[in-house]
Parts: structure tokens; C-alpha cells; sequence
């Protein structure tokens, strides 16, 4: 098993440690900030024990951890690493400032794989000399539970690479799609920013409460899209198939669509969001229903790794 370098230690790269290691990769943990390595491997002990509990790991927690160890330099969590997944701060100056230390640090044959949730490769390692070898591995969060990884290449980084760093993910039991160019946001981002638009302007404009267009998600659109995608959905939805579907519901769709403007998150109707949520929800209980939200992630990842594809 190859060795990993995660470099970053807050949440996801607590997870991103977990996935390597349950995969029976040695990982090495580096993150500047004082004490946050040690932090992670806490959440790191804990999820695992979770993930046992759930049956979604066959060997005991502490045996997957200690797969995990915490460096005090990065030059340490680089040492004999084959892939990088770097976990730093969204800006993108900050991007290329860890990524020219990567680049200088690693062997040329070493992958280097950004978190970022939407800044594109090209922004921060066009002036690498190692540039090639350089691209985005963005995860769901929490990737140990969500599998999805957006695989995102530069214009310069080698096929080679995206290739090596799909089978890479493959071997850790998460799902990789690859974009075939560079677009705002990346792809599951910018499937979410239209819901989630869409969302807000039904609030905006009177048309439903916060509590229905969320049901309108988990009791109906989310209970499909938990097993399909948007294309197989609709292919489903008549007899003869997308062209059918098309033919029958295009003008509909198509019109709908033709009114969704941009939408700015305007000030009121996130403060009409923000008070229905915080009157379902206080701030305070936030981290415990974020636990019950994996908890039940953790029971459909179990179920559908029982059913046929």
C-alpha cells in the first residue's frame, strides 16, 4: 500500500485520513496550526468507532488508526508519501503558497491533490515546475461517507496523473468522476447552487415555507437521487425513455427554467431562512444533528452496499 500525505487537518482531512487508512494505506497527518493534528486524530478514533458500529469497517477502530500518525513538519508527512491530498484554507493564495512548497518538497513522481471546493487547479499551480502533476480531488462532505470525488486536471496536468488518481480512489472505495475541463464551482457545486437557488426564491417569492421545500427534497426528489442520477431519473419518468420524457415534458421544463434568473442570496429572505431554521434548530445543536446526519448516512451507505447497482 502506497503512502499518503494529508496535509491539512481540520474535517476533511480528518475523513480523508480515514478513507485512506480503513483502505489499509499508512497516512501521515501535518497541519500548521498548533495542536490540530492532534485534534484530528480524535475525530479520527471516533468515526472509525462509528463507522464499526455500523458495520461499515470489518477491522476494530484502533487497528485502522494506527495507520494514522501525526507529523510535526511537513517535510515528515511528505517523506515516501505517493499522493498528496492537501486540506488548506479556501484562498487562493494561500492555494500556491502550499502547493510551491509541495512541489519543491516531493519527488516528481509524487501526485499533488487539492480539497478545494471551488478553486480551479490552474489559479494556483501555473507556476510550478512540477505543474503537470498537479489537480483537484474535491470530496463530499463527509468524503468517509459520501464517496463522490470530482477529479478536476488544469489544462496543463497530465492525463497520466487524473488516470493514476482515479484508480487510486477507486482502491479506497470512493467514486471518482472526472470533469473534462475547468468550469466555476466544478460540477457538484454547480448542481447544488441551482437547487439550493431555487430554494431561496420559492421563500423569496411566497411560494412555500423553508420546512415544505426542504420535505419537497428529502420526502420526494432526495428519495430517487439517493440511487439515480437526474438523466436515469428522467429516463425512468416515461415509457419511451429520455427522448419520450422530452417530448412530453420539455416545454414545461424549459419554461420553468426560463424563469430562474440569477439569484444574489438577497439579505431578507436569507434572514426568513435563518429564522425558520434556527426556530427548528439552535445554533448549539448544530454538531449533535450533524452527528445524527452521518449517523444516518452511515445506515444508507450500509443498506445500499447490500443492494445490486
Amino acid at each position: 500500500m502506497e503512502r499518503i500525505a494529508v496535509v491539512g487537518a481540520g474535517l476533511i482531512g480528518s475523513a480523508w485520513a480515514m478513507v485512506f487508512a480503513r483502505a489499509g494505506h499508512e497516512v501521515r497527518i501535518w497541519d500548521p496550526a498548533p495542536g490540530a493534528s492532534d485534534a484530528a486524530m480524535g475525530v479520527v478514533r471516533a468515526r472509525l468507532a462509528d463507522l464499526h458500529a455500523a458495520g461499515l469497517i470489518s477491522e476494530a477502530a484502533d487497528v485502522v488508526a494506527a495507520r494514522v500518525a501525526v507529523t510535526a513538519a511537513l517535510e515528515d508527512c511528505l517523506a515516501a508519501a505517493a499522493h498528496v491530498q492537501e486540506n488548506g484554507p479556501e484562498r487562493v493564495e494561500v492555494k500556491r503558497e502550499t502547493f510551491a512548497r509541495l512541489d519543491a518538497l516531493c519527488g516528481p513522481d509524487v501526485v499533488l491533490a487539492s480539497s478545494t471546493s471551488g478553486i480551479p487547479a490552474s489559479a494556483f499551480t501555473e507556476g510550478l515546475a512540477g505543474r503537470s502533476r498537479c489537480l483537484v480531488a474535491h470530496p463530499v462532505n463527509p468524503p468517509y461517507l459520501v464517496p463522490l470525488v470530482e477529479l478536476v486536471g488544469a489544462p496543463w496536468t497530465d492525463p497520466a496523473v487524473v488516470a493514476r488518481t482515479r484508480a487510486l480512489m477507486d482502491g479506497v472505495g470512493q467514486v471518482p468522476v472526472v470533469a473534462l475541463k475547468e468550469t466555476r464551482g466544478f460540477v457538484l457545486n454547480r448542481l447544488q447552487a441551482a437547487l439550493v437557488a431555487e430554494a431561496f426564491r420559492l421563500v423569496r417569492d411566497g411560494v412555500m415555507s423553508v420546512e415544505d421545500v426542504d420535505a419537497c427534497v428529502k420526502e420526494g426528489l432526495g428519495l430517487r437521487w439517493s440511487f439515480m442520477g437526474p438523466f436515469e431519473t428522467i429516463d425512468l419518468n416515461a415509457p419511451g425513455g429520455v427522448a419520450d420524457y422530452v417530448a412530453r415534458f420539455g416545454p414545461l421544463m424549459g419554461g420553468i427554467t426560463e424563469e430562474q434568473a440569477p439569484y444574489r442570496y438577497d439579505a431578507p429572505t436569507v434572514e426568513r431562512v435563518t429564522q425558520a431554521r434556527r426556530g427548528a434548530l439552535d445554533v448549539s445543536g448544530i454538531g449533535d444533528r450533524s452527528a445524527w446526519r452521518d449517523r444516518r448516512l452511515m445506515a444508507l451507505a450500509a443498506h445500499k452496499r447490500g443492494q445490486p447497482g
